[in-house]
């Protein structure tokens, strides 16, 4: 079969792996759609485990079922998570499931940009979920990323008509401000640094914009009544995104960093002012299973409107092409492989 194995984001090559074979309590899957995700260009963190198949936001279809699976069949049409937690350890009984250590740890064979993939037995457990019949392979590809979004607005506190900051509008933070919207939020107000996406946070329900060069907190008071925002939601890794958010948050109000960046940077925090105003800073990373279940039925109902944000579909051949894309964070948004062909049909 073919894959796309990882080398930098500028070398990404189609290479050939035998088909993976499955054994009891797994499955083995043709991958029709597997989005790029933003993590996936994090060329200081992939590059360290280069050369290797990436991609985790697949659907595709059950072509072989291994020994004692009864809940899933060939045929079947499905989105596959490709961590999944223990649901029996502290971090888990907590509530706290993406620090699991199983989560961590698990994964699909041998990655999500390949034609056939093997589910683990675990992954089959608690990681497989049906497509609803009106939802197209290339939308599902939106679950696994929409539920990361769903986990943060969650941990946040997220009240109906609050005022909401997203600073940076790739994919992610075009999300966020897509399920704020849905969610009830006030004024929503994103940044970027392209007019591309700032257009495009306006299309997918931002109410004002800001380009980041700009004196943003300057900005964000005259187009929000003149206040700072309630929750500021930090899209982007960039040093100057976290300490912009400090500077951008309404007193009892909350940052919630969404991205990061690098590891060996620092963020300078002001505490005191942080503590007399009485604001939350906190992180949110992926996505619990039932994070997942929401973010479905929120797009199987249609209370998010994410098709739209897919600007390209392409084949293996052009997977440098797909990496470059997003890479650059010009003109596009969501970047989508296409394994077998055109997959947008159901």
């Amino acid at each position: 079969m073919n894959v796309l194995m990882y080398y930098s984001n500028s070398d990404v090559r189609v290479e050939e792996l035998p088909v993976p074979k499955i054994g009891a309590g797994e499955l083995l899957i043709k991958v029709h759609a597997s989005g790029i995700c933003g993590s996936d260009v994090m060329e200081w963190y992939r590059i360290k485990k280069a050369p290797r198949v990436l991609g985790h936001e697949i659907t595709g279809e059950i072509v072989e079922t291994g020994e004692g699976v009864e809940k899933f069949k060939k045929g079947d049409r499905v989105f596959v998570s490709h961590h999944v937690p223990c649901n029996t350890c502290f971090y888990c009984l907590n509530g706290y499931h993406t620090a699991c250590e199983t989560l961590h740890s698990t994964n699909y064979d041998p990655g999500g940009f390949a034609e056939y993939i093997r589910i683990p037995e675990i992954n089959v457990r608690s990681g497989v979920y049906i497509l609803p019949d009106t939802m197209s392979y290339d939308e599902g590809t939106f679950i696994e990323p929409l539920a990361c979004v769903v986990r943060g607005q969650r941990l946040s506190g997220l009240k109906p008509g609050n005022s909401v900051l997203v600073l940076g509008s790739g994919i992610s933070g075009l999300i966020h401000i897509n399920l704020a919207r849905a969610l009830g939020a006030g004024r929503i107000i994103a940044t970027d640094i392209t007019g591309y996406r700032l257009d495009a946070a306006q299309r997918f329900g931002a109410d004002a914009v800001i380009n980041a060069g700009e004196d943003v907190r300057a900005r964000l008071l005259e187009v929000n009544d003149n206040r700072l925002a309630d929750l500021v939601i930090v899209c982007a890794g960039a040093l100057s995104a976290s300490t912009a958010a400090l500077n951008c948050v309404e007193r009892g109000g909350t940052v919630l960093y969404f991205a990061v960046p690098e590891p060996e940077i620092m963020v300078p925090v002001p505490m005191n002012e942080l503590w007399r105003n009485e604001i939350t800073l906190m992180t949110s990373y992926g996505a619990s299973p039932v994070d997942l279940e929401v973010a479905l039925k929120m797009m199987e109902n249609e209370r998010v409107q994410l098709r739209d944000m897919i600007t390209h579909r392409l084949p293996f051949k052009d997977g440098t092409l797909g990496f470059q894309l997003v890479s650059e964070a010009k003109e596009s948004i969501k970047v989508i492989f296409e394994p077998q062909g055109k997959s947008d049909k159901k």
